[in-house]
C-alpha cells in the first residue's frame, strides 16, 4: 500500500461564499480544539492543537482559507480567552501564517498526501517560527519550546492530518 496518493486540491475564491463557510468552520477547530487540550496539564503546549486546521484547512481548501483560518484563529482565540498570551502572539501569528503559505504550497506543488509531504510542512513552520521567535525574545530556549514540548503535537499534526486528507481525497 502506497504511502502517498493523489488529492484534489480546492482553491476557492475570495468571492465565493464557501470559501467563508470553510474559514468559519476551520477556525471555530481551531478555537475548540485548544480549549479542549488546553484541560490538561501543558496541553497546549504539548499538542500545539492551535495549527491543526490550519495545516489541513491549507493543505486541502488552499492559499485564501488557509491564510484565514491563520489569522483569525489565533487572534480569537487571544481575544476571547487569553490563550494565546498578547505576547506570544506574534510568534505564533508568524508560525500560523508560514504554515498556511507552505501547506498550500506543497499541496499545490506535488498533488499529492504524504507523510513526508506533511513533515516538510510542520518542520518549515516550526524552524521559520523558532527562528522569528528567537530574534524577537532573544531568547533560543523560549524559541525552541515547540520542539522541547511539542513534538507530540507536531507528530499528530502529520499523522492526523495525512489520514484526515486521504479519507478525503
Amino acid at each position: 500500500m502506497s504511502m502517498e496518493k493523489e488529492i484534489r486540491i480546492y482553491d476557492y475564491k475570495l468571492n465565493e461564499l464557501k470559501t467563508y463557510l470553510f474559514v468559519i468552520l476551520f477556525v471555530a477547530g481551531n478555537v475548540v480544539l485548544p480549549q479542549l487540550c488546553h484541560l490538561i496539564p501543558n496541553g497546549g503546549k504539548i499538542l500545539l492543537p492551535i495549527y491543526f486546521f490550519t495545516l489541513f484547512a491549507s493543505y486541502k481548501y488552499g492559499l485564501k482559507v488557509g491564510l484565514m483560518t491563520a489569522v483569525l484563529s489565533p487572534l480569537i482565540n487571544s481575544l476571547a480567552f487569553g490563550m494565546p498570551a498578547l505576547a506570544l502572539l506574534p510568534a505564533i501569528m508568524i508560525k500560523s501564517i508560514v504554515l498556511a503559505f507552505t501547506a498550500s504550497f506543497v499541496a499545490n506543488k506535488t498533488n499529492r498526501v504524504s507523510i513526508i509531504n506533511l513533515l516538510i510542512v510542520v518542520l518549515t513552520y516550526q524552524c521559520v517560527g523558532t527562528l522569528s521567535e528567537w530574534a524577537m525574545t532573544s531568547s533560543f530556549y523560549v524559541a525552541i519550546q515547540d520542539f522541547r514540548l511539542g513534538v507530540p503535537g507536531m507528530t499528530l499534526q502529520i499523522l492526523l492530518s495525512y489520514l484526515l486528507l486521504r479519507k478525503m481525497s
